[in-house]
């Protein structure tokens, strides 16, 4: 989700979610134009850089590892570890070891006790960590020698092993923490292939490659993440070449298209816009006002006017192409539908076209963050369509600190979308125990059709159990939306066309620091 909060983060901790100072970074773009450095302008910035509250726990942190990572396909390969687990016939053991002689950067070995220290603080109540639920599988994780972890899961969680891209820390700093409020959270230490050089809060991060990193020395020797919230300020600071590459909207991307110096990257995603529509207001938590939203909108519009083609319609929280997505929900705007579901729920028409029922109007506020133009745009067309089937929507930019409290009464333009297994991202967006957990549940959806249909797709290991429950769920959606489902966005970069090895991944909704196409910086090499 795009939310200010790591601890508050839903689908995915947050890599770069937040709200940041719209100031040009002082310092650190004397390095755009070197081969060995590069500077990134970002929309935000993390809160904490600790994975122990939910930092990089889906991967591709550049300051630490997982047992395991992604590769360009988003296959399992073995990072800390030396290979993928051994899993037990029942499906409740897994088993890792240890790759020989890794380091964390400040020169003490890891070691097995590292990971269980990770795990088990994690899991622990008193740890800030919204994420929590995603582990929920662990019943136990200890260590076998130094080199060897056993975790042993309380039932089969199919996808287990993909929860095992989880950053690990050391536990000789971090276990002498708060892991609350400890100076880890801003100055951490990893065995990953880059060390944090310094951070100014809201302007810029800066990072020098790891020279003892296991995998091998980095060839990009510095990066800076610099912290440029606006987007038309980011899209001119990239033009001015202040800016070696930038995370951009797909129309102010397109505006490179001629510029031979710099290369478009446009990457897939999981990523989907979405209104929450929660269930404390009397206007948004009436069924047939969802229900209603949910016909009148104009998604293909959306992706054609707003995201110039690049993205897809969201029919649901899964891309059309997921393998998991429930074949022939796809629907079209249907304004006839909207009005008479609206008819049939005695909402009638009153002043201005504007429907009331028991002197309600239907009418409420849609917030979205400051600075997003996607989401101002998203808000704006979805309360356009929505007058025409008689309902008033009031969109409104405020900022996070703003947006926070009124989350349970009033709607959001929110952003979700978790890659690798449909558990990830679903649960925590839809199962009612997380209802106001953070950011977990924003519109606090109760469904016990949906609760059944998330818990079997958890705990059952069977593939074709599993996409009957994913259907069903996807179904029950939309005949009880708690959510009002646009888009699915892709990701659009541009960076100065000077080094070989770049790609991207099919991402989650969190991007800048770890997915783009610097997800595996480690492996460029300068052009030559």
């Amino acid at each position: 989700m795009t939310l200010r909060r790591i601890q508050g983060a839903a689908a995915a901790a947050a890599l770069l979610t937040g709200v940041a100072a719209c100031s040009a970074p002082t310092g650190g773009t004397d390095d755009t134009g070197s081969a060995d450095s590069v500077v990134i302008g970002v929309a935000s910035e993390p809160d904490t850089l600790s994975p122990l509250l939910g930092y990089g726990k889906d991967g591709n942190s550049k300051i630490f590892d997982g047992l395991l990572t992604r590769d360009t396909d988003l296959k399992l390969r073995p990072a800390l570890a030396k290979a993928l687990p051994q899993v037990a016939d029942d499906g409740l053991t897994y088993t890792y070891t240890l790759r020989d002689g890794v380091k964390f950067s400040d020169g003490e070995p890891l070691t097995s006790a590292d990971v269980v220290f990770t795990y088990k603080t994690i899991l622990d109540a008193k740890t800030n960590n919204t994420s929590r639920s995603e582990l929920d599988a662990i019943k136990e994780v200890r260590a076998d020698g130094d080199d060897t972890l056993v975790f042993t899961l309380k039932y089969p969680y199919a996808p287990f092993a993909g929860r095992t891209v989880l950053p690990i820390v050391p536990e000789h700093i971090a276990g002498k923490q708060d892991p609350n409020t400890g100076a880890f959270n801003t100055k951490p230490v990893g065995t990953g292939p880059y060390v944090l050089a310094g951070w100014s809060k809201g302007e810029k991060l800066t990072f020098k490659a790891n020279p003892t990193y296991w995998g091998g020395a980095p060839k990009v020797k510095k990066v800076t993440m610099a912290i440029i919230e606006d987007d038309d300020v980011r899209a001119t600071r990239l033009r001015s070449g202040d800016l070696d590459g930038a995370v951009l909207p797909p129309n102010l991307a397109a505006t490179f298209k001629n510029d031979t110096g710099k290369k478009t990257y446009d990457a897939k995603t999981y990523d989907f816009r979405t209104v929450t529509l929660p269930t404390a207001n009397k206007v948004t938590g009436d069924r047939a006002i969802r229900q209603a939203l949910d016909a009148a909108v104009d998604r293909q519009t959306m992706v054609d006017q707003i995201l110039d083609g690049a993205g897809r319609p969201a029919y649901g929280p899964l891309p059309v192409d997921d393998p998991w997505f429930a074949q022939g929900i796809e629907r079209k705007q249907d304004l006839a539908k909207a009005k008479r579901i609206l008819d049939q729920a005695g909402w009638k028409t009153g002043d201005g076209g504007i429907r009331t029922k028991d002197r309600h109007r239907a009418a409420f506020t849609l917030l979205y963050p400051s600075g997003d133009k996607v989401r101002q745009d998203h808000a704006l067309a979805y309360a356009s369509d929505a007058k025409k089937a008689g309902i008033d929507v009031k969109a409104e930019s405020a900022t996070w600190e703003v947006i926070e409290p009124r989350m349970k009464n009033t709607a959001v333009l929110a952003g979700f979308g978790s890659n690798g297994d449909p558990d990830f991202g679903l649960y925590t967006l839809l199962h009612s125990s997380l209802a106001g957990d953070g950011f977990n549940n924003m519109a606090r959806y109760d469904n016990p059709a949906v609760d059944e249909a998330l818990d079997s797709g958890r705990r059952n290991s069977d593939a074709a159990a599993r996409k009957t429950a994913y259907d069903t769920l996807q179904r029950e959606l939309l005949k009880n939306p708690g959510y009002t489902f646009l888009t699915h966005i892709n990701h659009v970069y541009v960076l100065a066309d000077r080094w070989d090895g770049l790609s991207t991944q099919v991402e989650p909704h969190e991007h800048g620091f770890a997915s783009g196409p610097w997800w595996n910086l480690e492996a460029w090499q300068p052009k030559k």
